[in-house]
């Protein structure tokens, strides 16, 4: 007897096969908690403007009180932009990837590729600004003629 274990057989599988199942679930979680970590990031990436440069600002001496703003506006893969209104009008070109683009203006959302142009009559909701590739970046310029000092864009409603 002094060999014998202090533990039944049958308590001994039943706390390697409680372990086991702890040890299951844990692994299962994790997997599921990094993979929820992972679409969450990627959601609040898709919010985010990768990039948003000032190319140049000037008076235009032909229209007194307006200005001629240009902006690179760069997204990342499935980036895009709250919706927002723009000061003025707006001339948006291309440069790079694919654009998705609808104003409260022009109708249902497009897709622009480089090289394309769209326009945002004054007044208009810009409703959707988006990267339409889940792949590549892609990126437009922004020429805007707004009052001079005005702020170029704002939130949505």
């Amino acid at each position: 007897m002094a060999n014998q274990s202090r533990y039944s057989k049958s308590s001994t599988n039943k706390a390697v096969i409680d372990r086991l199942y702890l040890t299951s679930l844990l692994a299962a979680l994790s997997i599921v908690g990094v993979a929820w970590l992972d679409t969450a990031l990627k959601a609040l990436a898709k919010d985010v403007r990768d990039d948003m440069r000032p190319a140049i600002t000037t008076k235009l001496p032909n229209v007194p009180g307006k200005s001629l703003s240009a902006v690179l506006v760069s997204y990342p893969p499935e980036g895009r932009s709250a919706p927002q209104h723009h000061a003025g009008s707006v001339f948006a070109y291309v440069v790079s990837g694919k654009i998705r683009s609808k104003t409260s203006a022009t109708g249902p959302a497009k897709v622009y590729v480089a090289g394309e142009s769209f326009f945002e009559p004054p007044g208009s909701e810009h409703l959707v600004s988006e990267n339409a590739s889940a792949q590549e970046p892609a990126s437009l310029l922004a020429i805007f003629i707004a009052d001079e000092g005005a702020r170029l864009s704002g939130s949505g409603n």
